[in-house]
């Protein structure tokens, strides 16, 4: 024979699940509102509350990385992130920054570049007046072998 405490805790475990289940139960379904029923990457889907109460999905678009710069890798200022779609549709002015290399390279990388080919043409310059000063101190001592010959 079971206490009258015992038939008290049976009773509220009942309720209890009971209670669960009936707000397990008011919860609303949801149905994708697209033709994809599937939980895929490019199918993601938020829980929005209409005006009217009910819960709807709403379509998430895929959050986009945006432009990076091609020699260092961080992101370019200037550009908006998009899909690749979305950026067919700008204009040129809106996919580029008004600068040598805007919209491929940042700014800092544009300038080293820019550096290292000024620095490459002067060790040139460097080079060329070098050579014509060793020319230069070789020819008379070839002329001085030849007039004694």
């Amino acid at each position: 024979f079971r206490s009258l405490k015992q038939v008290a805790r049976i009773s509220n475990k009942k309720t209890r699940v009971l209670g669960e289940q009936s707000r397990a139960a008011m919860v609303q379904r949801l149905t994708y509102r697209r033709q994809c029923r599937y939980n895929t990457k490019s199918n993601k889907q938020r829980i929005v509350k209409t005006p009217g109460g009910k819960l709807t999905f709403q379509a998430v678009k895929k959050a986009s990385k945006g432009p990076k710069c091609g020699d260092c890798g961080k992101a370019l200022i200037g550009l908006p992130r998009l899909r690749p779609m979305e950026y067919r549709r700008l204009k040129n002015r809106e996919k580029r920054v008004s600068r040598a290399y805007g919209g491929s390279r940042c700014a800092k990388c544009v300038r080293t570049r820019i550096v290292r080919a000024f620095l490459i043409e002067e060790q040139k310059c460097v080079k060329q007046v070098l050579a014509e000063k060793l020319s230069a101190a070789k020819e008379p001592k070839t002329k001085s072998k030849k007039s004694k010959q």
